[in-house]
């Protein structure tokens, strides 16, 4: 208002009644209009854990990476379980939220995805195959499929994408530095992004005809400090436009947190979204709980999408929805890696943000 009223005094000094009025209708229009051009910051509420280890399950430490895909009127999410006997994958699938926490977990290990290191599932429907995938690491990148994404026990043997480790993720002593692996597909190629812990996001593509098969040699799409740029990555079609977006999971002061970038294309260039600091998506900063603060930051997990196919879609004319692991530590308790005790809750975006402006509804 004070800079609207200096306009009105420079207008008044021309003594000019029609140069007045132009001129404090401009101004008022600029001013105005700022609040529009300046990026919004994201909002979140979250949820209390919804999803736990077993109560009869001591030996689970925690459950995380979660994905998830509404079909059939029912959510299905997969998950990662730490436990005493290592890592493994679990599956999960109820109606409503309200379910969720007395919904029974299946252990994967007990389908042919077999025993041993598993771990970070993505689940989607491949429509060209009539397919559902699973996607996680068994130290490489492994998928397995179903046609009955409710039957836990109906997924195939683990498959690797990769015959052999390819040498663009190989580190200082030739060990493979690849993991949180995420396929997301376009009209014409699948694109298989991951990080290494070390500060870098890679890209691999293949052919909708030839996917799984055909992988590139995988490229550095991005690079920065170790703690900036993690783990985690996720990539999402935009419905309604033609844009991307990508989280990948950052480490601060305040625990983890997701950061955020769109692009026009899967193989275009990443452009960090304004609004907040270091282009922040959800983390301690900006995410309020009823009551007790359970989680120390927000880490691994998946929005929830608007449709189950390869595309992996979100909807900016909806709130965002983001299942994520929360870590719930007791005051003062010490734990070894594996024994952290994540659970899965699911924040709400509360606020307009820099998604649901391109909502064209």
């Amino acid at each position: 208002m004070a800079e609207v009223m200096r306009d009105y005094k420079s207008c008044l000094a021309g003594f000019n009644a029609l140069w007045f009025a132009s001129c404090l209708a401009l101004s008022t229009l600029a001013h105005a209009a700022e609040p529009a051009t300046r990026a919004k910051p994201f909002e979140w509420k979250s949820s209390e854990p919804l999803i736990k280890p077993p109560a009869d399950a001591k030996h689970i430490h925690g459950v995380k990476d979660p994905t998830i895909v509404y079909h059939d009127g029912r959510y299905h999410v997969f998950m990662t379980t730490a436990a005493a006997t290592g890592w493994g994958l679990a599956y999960t699938s109820f109606a409503d939220w309200d379910q969720a926490p007395k919904a029974p977990l299946f252990m994967l290990d007990q389908s042919p995805i077999g025993p041993g290191y598993r771990a970070a599932p993505q689940v989607f429907y491949f429509a060209p195959q009539k397919l559902w995938y699973l996607i996680y690491q068994g130290g490489d990148p492994l998928y397995s499929t179903t046609k009955n994404l409710a039957d836990p026990r109906s997924w195939t043997p683990p498959q690797p994408f990769y015959a052999t480790i390819p040498e663009s993720v190989k580190d200082a002593e030739g060990k493979a530095a690849w993991l949180d692996f995420w396929n997301i597909c376009d009209d014409k190629k699948c694109h298989l992004f991951f990080t290494d812990d070390n500060g870098s996001f890679f890209r691999g593509e293949t052919t909708l005809e030839r996917f799984p098969h055909g992988f590139s040699e995988p490229v550095v799409v991005m690079k920065e400090k170790r703690e900036d740029m993690f783990e985690a990555s996720n990539t999402y079609r935009i419905t309604g436009t033609q844009q991307y977006l990508t989280l990948i999971e950052a480490i601060g002061a305040n625990g983890r947190y997701f950061r955020a970038w769109k692009a026009d294309r899967l193989d275009g260039k990443w452009q960090p979204i304004p609004g907040a600091r270091m282009n922040l998506f959800a983390g301690a900063e900006n995410v309020k709980f009823n009551g007790r603060i359970w989680s120390e930051g927000v880490s691994h997990g998946e929005l929830i999408r608007d449709g189950v196919d390869q595309t992996l879609s979100i909807d900016p004319c909806q709130p965002l929805r983001f299942l994520y692991q929360g870590l719930d530590m007791e005051k003062d308790k010490q734990y070894e890696y594996i024994e952290l005790p994540y659970r899965l809750g699911v924040i709400t975006a509360t606020a307009p943000n820099a998604i649901s402006v391109l909502c064209k509804k």
